[in-house]
């Protein structure tokens, strides 16, 4: 008799290994996130207090070309980044919008 490993039972464990994987690195980017809006928030205390405006369309163009570089360079669909870190920026503006008023 040979010892075989059940297939589904396999399968099963690595799609648990899989998702616990999945679950840290959600964890990572909520963490990750929440520490990058405390430093945008700080940015917005600082424009507000100095009257500059809430945004900074130079800054933007620079940190959407720097972001599709790294996506390239992490095989990640660059339009998908830029996608995403326009959704952030446009928190990020939100934000410092409400320490202009």
């Amino acid at each position: 008799m040979t010892d075989t490993i059940d297939p589904v039972a396999r399968a099963a464990t690595l799609l648990k290994g899989h998702r616990e994987s999945i679950d840290r690195l959600d964890a990572i980017l909520v963490f990750t996130l929440a520490e990058r809006f405390k430093h945008t928030q700080s940015v917005g205390v600082l424009k507000a207090t100095h009257d500059l405006p809430p945004s900074d369309p130079a800054r933007e163009e620079q940190q959407i070309a720097r972001l599709r570089d790294l996506a390239k360079q992490a095989d990640l669909d660059p339009e998908f980044a830029e996608k995403f870190l326009n959704f952030v920026i446009q928190e990020v503006i939100k934000h410092h919008e409400r320490h202009q008023s």
